[in-house]
């Protein structure tokens, strides 16, 4: 009897089967590739973006962010009143917290071009969230009109200006003094100065209170939820690192149409790739409804020929998962070389994501192979 064969003798036969038309074959893995394809693109693109929007958190480093109850986003900026700052530091459990202003600013360049820019201020005197320095000395920001420039994609928009260079800001003069690099590069395109807090506050113009952010490390990190309590009981916010990336993600991804329209192609893609599969898989398998029908008639269970089907999706299944993947971190690895600005980053979520959306188009190949097998009679086959 045939179920008494050994499971590799099955897979074998059901190997061949699936080879043996190779036009099929192939436009099975073309269609689960292009699918994995495009899902990671999407969400490769999103998740780069996320992170983006993420920079000046990821920037800083900060253990612990304070921050008024109704920020949502990284960009909402309510300023914070001073005397938050020194209850925060006499508060049980904070090792030290400082400081940070973020704001914007609208810089005239030696060329008379405009360029608005993102201006962070750090605190005077530690400098905590400074950004590592490429060329020029850190020490150089305590200089009359001081400002450090962040060298990325956007440094452009500054017609690359060199140690020295003189611009004006909001009105108030200003020279580059040294020119820094950050993990993190932002989304929206604007150019970054860092500067003194005492600076940033004088240059740009602010409200009654001037503290964006409140920068807190604890003593160790069992005091966090402590500090959390303390806060709140203070009517303010305090959030770790993650989870202020989290709360930014989340803004983005249900408060604005960015997280939307990701999702819709997204699902058009996973679409396109379920139908694909699933009708180039059914066409497959009548096709070779006499073949099943003559094992069936040598003794093959069902059970047999379940085995068979599942094994022979899984297997295009997977080629074309990996392909897609493949494809995908090519065109991302390509597009960075050429495109400062491109934001898409595969990530261990991208990868999961696009692996259990093809093990759910395997799994309805499947089924539609397995419903039409398992009707059939060796008798019909024979007959016809």
């Amino acid at each position: 009897m045939f179920s008494k064969f050994e499971l590799s003798g099955l897979l074998k036969i059901a190997l061949k089967l699936l080879v043996n038309d190779k036009g099929k074959f192939y436009t099975l893995i073309i269609g689960i590739m292009f699918a994995v394809f495009l899902i990671m693109q999407m969400t490769s693109s999103f998740a780069g973006m996320m992170q983006r929007t993420s920079a000046d958190i990821i920037n800083v480093g900060a253990k612990i962010w304070v921050m008024d109850p109704s920020v949502t986003s990284a960009r909402d900026n309510i300023p914070l009143p001073n005397y938050v700052l020194d209850a925060v530091k006499s508060m049980n459990g904070i090792k030290y917290a400082v400081p940070l202003y973020n704001g914007s600013g609208l810089v005239k360049l030696r060329s008379g071009k405009y360029q608005a820019v993102e201006v962070i201020g750090l605190d005077d005197t530690t400098l905590f969230g400074r950004p590592n320095i490429v060329k020029g000395n850190i020490n150089a920001i305590y200089n009359n009109d001081a400002f450090i420039v962040i060298k990325n994609a956007d440094y452009e928009k500054l017609d690359y200006p060199p140690i020295g260079t003189t611009f004006e800001i909001n009105d108030h003069r200003g020279v580059i003094v040294a020119i820094a690099e950050s993990p993190i590069g932002g989304l929206f395109g604007t150019p970054t100065f860092y500067t003194t807090y005492t600076r940033a506050i004088a240059t740009l113009p602010t409200t009654r209170f001037t503290i964006s952010y409140i920068l807190a490390n604890p003593k160790n990190d069992l005091e966090i939820t402590s500090i959390k309590k303390q806060v709140k009981n203070l009517g303010y916010k305090a959030v770790t690192q993650q989870e202020f990336i989290d709360m930014n993600t989340n803004y983005y991804l249900f408060k604005t149409g960015m997280g939307t329209n990701i999702l819709i192609m997204t699902l058009i893609s996973f679409i396109v790739g379920l139908s694909v599969a699933g009708q180039t898989f059914y066409t497959f398998v009548l096709e070779n409804l006499d073949k099943f029908g003559a094992l069936k008639a040598i003794g093959a269970k069902k059970s047999d020929l379940i085995q068979i089907i599942l094994f022979q999706s899984a297997v295009v299944g997977f080629l074309g998962y990996g392909f897609g993947v493949f494809l995908s971190s090519v065109m991302i690895a390509l597009a960075k070389l050429r495109l400062a600005n491109y934001a898409s980053i595969v990530t261990a979520g991208n990868l999961s994501f696009s692996f259990f959306m093809v093990l759910f188009i395997i799994a309805f190949s499947s089924y539609i192979g397995i419903r039409k097998v398992l009707k059939i009679e060796p008798f019909d086959i024979f007959r016809g």
